[in-house]
């Protein structure tokens, strides 16, 4: 028999998205460790590797700054696009088609809502904590040039919103985990290569620079990049807010529409 407290049941009846939240938070406890690598360490070697490497080849800078002080804004955006998109697509998949816990927690108090609210809210606090490791560990390198840099972090968190939403919906659609490779094969990695992380989008042709600029990730890269940088982006504050918050909400309304249809008899 389970004993839950006074305080417990209050917490839960109030927010009961939390209890959702816990889940998966009890989750991570044993699993951290395997995760730590490909939020943290790699984007940490790539950091060395093309910010210090390549960048010392690169005596000019870009736009005025170090090389290193221009990806690292990148790399943050990008390492929170996929862990976003990791968190979004294997676990919310197994809990329609494998282990059933969305079934099982419906058979609850919870609502579809709840359930929604509780899974998007820990793919966010992953992507908040990664992205301040990351910021900790770049900042002990000298990249970050500005102050406003901590203003990355709801940045990082908006991005998280914008494509984890509508990654629940299709992980939620999907017969088999095979669409969801195909999902970083076609999506992540392209959006990762040419959405300004690397190299400035500019640099792409035309036809190339206008998809990049579809893409949630180089309106994340850009206000990133000005915050560490301390320079204006190249699109207005509120245009890439506005941006990020339209795909955050459409993308949160799919996913609602697309859970009642899957766990509402």
């Amino acid at each position: 028999m389970v004993v839950v407290s006074v305080a417990q049941r209050s917490r839960v009846q109030w927010v009961p998205a939390y209890a959702v939240f816990e889940h998966n938070l009890v989750g991570l406890r044993r699993t951290w460790r395997a995760g730590v690598f490909s939020s943290f360490l790699l984007p940490v070697l790539t950091v060395l590797g093309f910010g210090l490497g390549v960048g010392s080849y690169i005596d000019q800078g870009v736009d005025g700054a170090r090389y290193l002080d221009w990806l690292v804004p990148g790399l943050i955006a990008s390492t929170a696009l996929q862990v976003t998109v990791g968190d979004s697509t294997w676990p919310v998949f197994s809990k329609f088609q494998w282990v059933k816990t969305y079934f099982a927690q419906t058979a609850s108090p919870l609502r579809v809502g709840d359930i929604l609210a509780g899974q998007l809210a820990f793919v966010l606090f992953r992507v908040l904590t990664t992205s301040a490791a990351f910021l900790l560990v770049t900042g002990l390198f000298g990249a970050l040039r500005s102050p406003w840099a901590v203003a990355t972090l709801p940045v990082v968190v908006l991005l998280g919103l914008a494509v984890a939403a509508p990654t629940f919906a299709y992980a939620a659609v999907v017969s088999s985990d095979s669409w969801l490779a195909m999902l970083f094969r076609f999506a992540v990695i392209p959006m990762t290569l040419f959405a300004g992380v690397f190299f400035p989008v500019e640099s792409l042709p035309e036809a190339l620079r206008w998809l990049a600029y579809v893409t949630p990730l180089w309106h994340a890269v850009d206000l990133c990049r000005a915050a560490t940088l301390g320079v204006a982006p190249q699109w207005s504050v509120a245009g890439h807010l506005l941006y990020l918050a339209a795909w955050a909400a459409a993308g949160y309304l799919l996913a609602l529409r697309t859970f009642r249809r899957k766990l509402v008899v």
